[in-house]
């Protein structure tokens, strides 16, 4: 459960940090499988996860296992309903297009993401998709909470990533 407020009753900042700490827990899952290391979390109005993710195209050999798009349909499973309009996105990048265009479809309320992507994001880096006014819909989108820790954590898993390819390549 993400507690929403404080105990004076005012509106806390830390949910966002919560939300943000679990999808980090998912994407070091990601990273462990030899997945880009990207965890979604999508808690509803009341404070309760009712949707997780976390990157899974390896593992899968599927473009489409995104941990957005996994969050959204367990969380659209869970609720038997694809309008997620009153619940919130955590994720530990910012959404590449495809993404972006699915939070929009499924009338997610408000984003919360990590690290900023300038290279493939499409919230507000090459794109700026869930806040388009020709859109439908839009979703308050609000970036780089926990940016640091999700950045250093694409950071080591691409390190990893060049050092294996040059141990393999000296073999």
């Amino acid at each position: 459960m993400i507690n929403k407020t404080k105990t004076d009753g005012s509106r806390c900042e830390f949910q966002d940090e919560q939300g943000l700490a679990l999808a980090l827990d998912l994407a070091k899952r990601a990273a462990a499988q030899g997945d880009v290391p990207v965890g979604a979390v999508i808690v509803s109005q009341h404070g309760e996860v009712i949707g997780e993710g976390f990157n899974q195209r390896e593992a899968t050999q599927n473009p489409l296992a995104h941990a957005e798009l996994l969050a959204i349909h367990d969380a659209s499973t869970k609720l038997g309903n694809w309008r997620l309009e009153s619940c919130t996105l955590y994720v530990t990048l910012e959404p590449c297009v495809m993404c972006a265009g699915a939070i929009v479809a499924a009338r997610l309320k408000r984003l919360v993401y990590g690290a900023v992507d300038e290279k493939a994001g499409g919230v507000q880096s090459l794109y700026a998709i869930c806040q388009d006014p020709r859109q439908n819909h839009r979703v308050i989108c609000t970036k780089e909470v926990l940016g640091d820790q999700c950045a250093e954590l694409m950071s080591t898993f691409f390190a990893n990533v060049r050092m294996q390819r040059r141990e393999k390549q000296n073999e």
